[in-house]
């Protein structure tokens, strides 16, 4: 027997809504290539990989330490950062000026550049057992740094103002770059990509130096629109800005790398000298010296840390050195609650509190300078006291 059609439409209808149901959802999580949009990316951060959990295995088994360098007692203090003392004190070359992490994170070298004589040299230590091996000699190590790559040292010769590249194992010299426009050539950080460094002229009338390492080529000389001493360089999270500490501005300019022009400045403190990024990337601590001479400031000086906040480019905290200090160069610990500064004029090193800016002050040789705080985080050192990427 034939059935009635109304049977058929019964059955029907609630497949066609299922099916209408489904294309509908289908349509509606889909589109085609021509209105697709590309998830949103992440801001860029060349400290992302510098964070407390990105400890390389290259650095395991190195002992937690604090490495300064005692430019006037030719020396280098070891500091237990647990116990907060000196634990060790070895004789090293003329006049160290720095401690600086090999690019391969292995090896820690003293750069001793013997105040513009020809007894420079550099030591290595092994932060497996903190304890020196043989001095090489080398031409006025004033400062250390290296190829993005590894494949060189760049030894900033700061008295012959040039640069010289180095085997980064041997020393041995491979080339050099002259830098007769740059005075007292001695900081620097690269550029995001890598394609340039930009250089402090710390002598003359001052001012900055756009360098292209990779074909060793200087690409610009750049004066700043006060005279002044500059000193440490920072590039800023994004990679859109360089900081660039003055002692005798008491501030930091800032710096469109691309461009190669000044482009601010904010005030800090009294002979602001010294930069270390905080350990998440956001902030960066600013030493200032409380002193605008180089060498032989008083002690007990007005000397203070400011804090930058990089997403706002302004202050946010100002911590002084209880009872007077002199704070130059550092680090963080790799949990980025230990602040550690050398404290040039005062024969003491410290080490601040990054929550509450609370200081300790350890004593050390006579006129510390580039201490390190090893291990760091990170892929690489480009040198310094440990500027990782």
């Amino acid at each position: 027997m034939i059935k009635p059609y109304w049977w058929f439409t019964s059955l029907c209808a609630p497949l066609v809504f299922l099916f209408a149901l489904s294309s509908a959802s289908a349509s509606a999580g889909s589109c085609p290539e021509d209105c697709s949009e590309p998830p949103p990316r992440a801001p860029m951060n060349i400290y992302s990989q510098t964070t407390s959990d990105h400890l390389s295995p290259a650095t395991a088994g190195a002992l937690p330490r604090v490495y300064v360098p005692n430019r006037s007692s030719t020396s280098v203090s070891v500091i237990d950062p647990v116990t907060l003392k000196e634990v060790d004190r070895f004789p090293v070359g003329r006049k160290p000026q720095h401690v600086v992490p090999s690019w391969d994170l292995k090896t820690l070298w003293v750069a001793n550049n013997a105040s513009g004589t020809s007894k420079g040299s550099v030591t290595p230590i092994d932060p497996k057992t903190a304890k020196p091996g043989h001095e090489i000699p080398v031409d006025d190590p004033y400062n250390m740094y290296f190829m993005p790559d590894g494949s060189a040292a760049v030894i900033v010769d700061e008295a012959y103002q040039r640069l010289d590249l180095r085997d980064p194992q041997t020393m041995a010299l491979k080339s050099t770059i002259p830098t007769p426009t740059c005075p007292g050539i001695n900081h620097a950080d690269f550029s995001v990509d890598n394609s340039y460094a930009i250089f402090t002229c710390e002598y003359g009338e001052g001012g900055l130096l756009k360098v292209d390492l990779k074909n060793q080529k200087v690409l610009g000389h750049l004066a700043l629109s006060k005279m002044g001493m500059p000193q440490d360089v920072r590039l800023s999270p994004d990679g859109k800005v360089f900081y660039v500490a003055d002692m005798m501005n008491d501030g930091v300019f800032l710096i469109d790398g691309d461009s190669f022009s000044e482009i601010g400045f904010i005030a800090t403190g009294i002979g602001t000298h010294g930069f270390v990024v905080s350990r998440d990337g956001t902030k960066l601590y600013v030493s200032n010296r409380g002193s605008h001479k180089m060498e032989q400031g008083r002690a007990k000086g007005p000397g203070s840390v400011t804090v930058i906040d990089f997403a706002t480019r302004s202050v946010v905290a100002q911590w002084p050195i209880p009872g007077g200090g002199s704070p130059d160069m550092g680090n963080v610990s790799a949990d980025g609650k230990q602040l550690w500064l050398s404290g040039r004029f005062d024969s003491e090193v410290y080490m601040i509190d990054t929550t509450s800016g609370a200081v300790t002050k350890i004593r050390v040789g006579v006129e510390p300078h580039g201490l390190t705080v090893w291990p760091q985080p990170g892929r690489y050192s480009q040198g310094h006291t440990g500027n990782m990427r």
